[in-house]
Formats: C-alpha cells, structure tokens, sequence
C-alpha cells in the first residue's frame, strides 16, 4: 500500500459500443449493441443507451433483443478496436514504463515509477491530462480510478463511470468500502456471493467485522485471508509491465448444432488456420494444440497434443487438431468449437517433414493451382476466411452467405456512393448506410448482395486529424477545460 494515490486504473466506457458511435454519426445517442447475432449469440458490449432497458455484457442476445427491440445490433469489428486500443495504450506508456494492460480497453499504470506524479494533487492532474489525451487522439471516453493501491484503483474507475475521475486519498479506504457489497471485491464471484450471504455477509463491512478466523472457515485458508485483507483495503500486488500471454485460441459458436462430420472437420481446420493466424500476429510459437468441443447437450471435451517442438506453421497445427477430433464422438451435434495454442515461445522448431506432407497434399488436391496460376479460374467456392469450402459449406444457404459476407455494422465501399456500413441483409439485398465519423448521418441505400461495385473495406479513423502528443505529457494543459471536470472527484 502506498502514501500516495500514484496507481492508475483506465477504463475505457461501454469500448467497443463507444467506437461504434463514433464511427456511425446515425447511432449516436442512441441504443447499441455489440455482439453475436446468430440465435446463440452473447452481448459484447452495450450503450448506456441500452444499459436503461437492462441489457449488458455476456447475456444472450435473444434476451437482449426481447429487451430492447429497436437497438442498433452490429458485429464486433476487433480490428478498428485493436487500433484504438493501441493508441490509448500508446499514450499510457508514455507516463510510465509500467503499464499493465489488462484487455483492449483497461489497463493499470504506475505513475510514480514514471515520475509522472508523487502526490494527490498531481495524480488527479495527470488523469485530468489523460482523460483529455485520449478524448482528443480517439474521440473516445473513459474513466480513471487513482489509489494506492490496484484493487482501489479499480474500484475508483468503476464508481468514476461514464466518463468521470475518482481518487481515493490513502488511508479512507475503510470508511468507502464498508457499504459496498462483496461483489465489488476481485475473487468474489456469484456463488462465493451467495455463500457469504447465507452465512449473513452482504457489505465489505460485514466481512471486516466477521474476522479471518470465520472467512477462512467459510471459504478456506487461501480465499479466505485474501478477502479479509480486502476488505480492509490491504492490496501490496505490482504493476507488472509484461503479463505473458499463456494461450491463443479461437473459437465459434454456431446457430444450429454441426451433425455432418465433413463438416465439422472443416470448421476445425479453420479454426487452426485462425488461430495460426494470431499466433503469427503476436509473434509467437506454440508446442501444445488443444480443441474444444461442446456438444448438443451442454457437455465440453478438450483434447490436446503436444509437439516435438513449438511451432506456427498451419500445416502442423491443423493436422494435429483434426487428428485430436478423430477422439471425439460428435454425432448427437456440435454447438461449439475451438482450437488454441499453448506452451508459447518466440522461436519456430521447423518440422519438414509435416512441411512436406502439407505440400504433397496441397499438390495431390483437384484445384490446386500452380505457381503464377489465376486464382480466379478455380471453381470452388471460398468462405469469408479464404478457406476452400467443403462440401457442407457450399451448401449454405445464400442468406447465411450473405451474413457471412455482409456481417452488420461492418465497412463497406461503393464505386459510386462511397464508405458505408451494412445495416443488414436478407433475400438476396444487403442495406448500407453510407456516413464517415466526422459525416453528418447518411442516407441509407440498398443493393443486390453481389452488387460488383459494393465491397468489404478497412475501417475508417475515428479521428481524421488526432492532436499530436508526442511530446506529452510535459507539453499538455492542465486539464480539458483548465479545473476539474464535473466527473472528477477526490474522496477522502
């Protein structure tokens, strides 16, 4: 615990529904929602426009949709978040060297091993600063908690939402935590939630008042002594700059369950091409592939095969997942599938043999094109992914192929009318609305689903002309409007 309040928490508010707004001047002020829209689909993200109706992250999207009809629904567009998240990431390590992101949009910094801040007063002024920064260089708003510790620090950027500023002076962290529910603390899930209560505990206070001796008694020696300490605001945990990634996995969720081993087989490959994809994103390799599986009944398998040597190579990874599949019984239905990497390192065992294997097979292939070969003469079918289609992906319907290719939300160029999103498609159409960030709300347009003067295209900047920062934060004014805003605030 430090003397003073130089850890800070940022969190950015409702991200990816907030990025979304920015990008759609139509959707602003109004419900968002992002997410999965097939019929298992789950929520993202949603507006505080949305939050009023009920709705918020990781409930079903059939629920959300029953709560607010008339919201905006989109696809999660991660590559336009990734990008902003490396902007406001970017403008963090610039007060510290200690920067501890904790997803795209959160992430905890050090300020006083930057030198950025060494007391109350220069704290609340650096996340003035910084709040003003990252409104300026993304458009975007978020929230900073300040304390002396990570656990208050965090506690402080949740009461600080939507867009506002909370300190916590060390040495009253007793006095703000004892009315709140032990749902605020970290570790204290639902069912840990519902224990406590049974035994009587509802408030932070409640578990300072019961003692070590009972909270160890109810929830063990370990948990039970790290909530005690918590409640009392005792957290001596670093910012740790390097939090090293111990897996990279993806996986789909599908509308209805998969029955077609062919075509099963054929998301799996998929999904290892996917992931490979990330893999070499990171620039990392991986020794173990693991595949998920859950089934029509709830019920989730996991294999996995460890390499000889860590590797990124597609080949490799797609044979190893195939071959973890033929150990699982999928013929009541798959809903679920994923394949992931672990055991990470940034060096590549080459196996040439799996190598030459995988250009035997690509070479003993009906389609396969030789080198300098048109692309365009192959007559098979391709998914959104590039991947050649089996034989039960050809069979989509063309409303699902529309989907796949016309995702809603995402962005769109027309030869004539310019950059647009997709509202949505069906029976054959897909409807654009064609706006940029800094447009005023477009005009909407529809179009033959293969429309050749309608294609998918890269997302536009938020901010077309951001602030330059590269000397911040000594060249920065006090604050946004020279004091405090509204939202900032220093409890004692």
């Amino acid at each position: 615990m430090r003397a003073a309040p130089t850890i800070l928490h940022l969190d950015m508010d409702a991200f990816y529904a907030s990025a979304e707004q920015a990008a759609k001047p139509s959707l602003r002020g109004k419900p968002v929602v992002v997410g999965g829209l097939g019929p298992r689909g789950v929520v993202a993200t949603a507006s505080y426009e949305a939050r009023r109706f009920g709705v918020h992250s990781a409930m079903p999207m059939a629920q959300a949709r029953r709560l607010a009809p008339n919201a905006a629904y989109l696809v999660p567009r991660f590559t336009l978040y990734r990008t902003v998240s490396d902007q406001v990431m970017e403008l963090l390590g610039r007060l510290s060297p200690l920067v501890e992101p904790l997803s795209l949009d959160e992430a905890f910094v050090d300020l006083e091993a930057g030198g950025t801040a060494d007391d109350t007063a220069s704290a609340l002024e650096i996340g003035e600063q910084l709040r003003g920064a990252i409104e300026a260089v993304t458009g975007l708003s978020g929230s900073v908690g300040l304390a002396g510790s990570k656990m208050l620090a965090k506690i402080a950027s949740e009461e600080a939402k939507p867009d506002g500023i909370l300190l916590i002076e060390p040495g009253t962290e007793r006095e703000l935590l004892a009315p709140m529910t032990v749902r605020t603390l970290p570790g204290v899930g639902p069912a840990t939630a519902d224990h406590l209560r049974r035994a009587g505990m509802t408030t932070i206070n409640d578990l300072a008042e019961a003692g070590e001796a009972e909270l160890v008694r109810l929830l063990g020696k370990a948990h039970g002594s790290s909530l005690h300490r918590m409640a009392f605001g005792y957290d001596d945990r670093p910012v740790v700059a390097e939090r090293d990634a111990k897996s990279v996995s993806v996986e789909d969720t599908f509308d209805t369950d998969l029955h077609d081993r062919v075509r099963v087989r054929a998301e799996v490959e998929r999904l290892a091409d996917r992931c490979v994809q990330r893999l070499r994103a990171a620039g990392r390799s991986g020794r173990t592939v693991v595949l998920k599986v859950r089934r029509y009944d709830f019920s989730t398998l996991t294999r996995s095969e460890t390499l000889r040597g860590p590797t990124d190579d597609p080949t490799v990874v797609r044979e190893a997942a195939a071959r973890l599949l033929e150990s699982v019984d999928t013929t009541g239905g798959v809903r679920l599938l994923g394949v992931g990497v672990t055991g990470l390192a940034d060096f590549t065992q080459e196996d040439l043999f799996a190598q030459a294997a995988g250009e035997r097979t690509a070479a003993e292939l009906p389609g396969h094109a030789e080198a300098g070969a048109d692309p365009g003469a192959e007559d098979a079918e391709r998914t959104e992914d590039g991947e050649q289609a089996g034989p039960e992906t050809v069979q989509e319907s063309a409303e699902q192929l529309a989907a796949r290719r016309w995702p809603a939300g995402h962005d769109v160029r027309h030869g004539t009318y310019g950059h647009g999103w997709v509202q949505g498609s069906g029976v054959g159409r897909v409807t654009v609305r064609f706006e940029e960030p800094e447009s005023a709300p477009g005009r909407v347009r529809t179009f033959r689903i293969d429309d050749p003067e309608l294609q998918p295209a890269d997302p536009l900047p938020l901010v077309r002309d951001p602030v330059d920062y590269s000397s911040w934060p000594a060249s920065l004014p006090k604050s946004r409007s020279g004091a405090l805003s509204p939202g900032a605030e220093s409890r004692p």
